[in-house]
């Protein structure tokens, strides 16, 4: 179960990292990808700079806490922050009608939720 967890985490840390990008690359670039990319072009640049930051601080909060020892007890907090993140996400896809390209948003709220109920429950650190 530990492992899972690990891994678990990981993916929603790498996902976070990787989507960070949209604070340095142009909102044209990034709606140019797809129709899954085009909700880029409903914030300003300063709050995609915004939402990047908070991914960033996410990613980090959920492995810097527990391979230092230090304050573990914010791994499964942030985990929860990272649920409503997607659910978030989920949400905004849903009000712009791409029913279509939710399903990744499920995913990793999912896997949010299970980081978060294990880290909470059978496997603390």
């Amino acid at each position: 179960m530990n492992l899972a967890l690990w891994i678990a985490a990981s993916l929603l840390a790498t996902v976070l990292l990787i989507s960070t990008s949209k604070a340095v690359v142009p909102r044209e670039r990034i709606a140019a990808v797809g129709p899954a990319a085009e909700w880029v072009r409903d914030f300003r640049p300063a709050a995609l700079r915004s939402i990047s930051v908070l991914e960033l601080l996410a990613a980090a909060g959920l492995i810097l806490p527990a391979v230092l020892g230090i304050a573990p007890v914010l791994v499964p907090v942030t985990a929860v922050c990272v649920a409503l993140l997607f659910a978030g996400a989920a949400g905004m896809r849903l009000r712009r009608g791409e029913r279509t390209t939710i399903v990744p948003d499920l995913v990793y709220l999912a896997v949010a939720i299970f980081v978060a109920w294990g880290r909470f429950g059978p496997e603390p650190f």
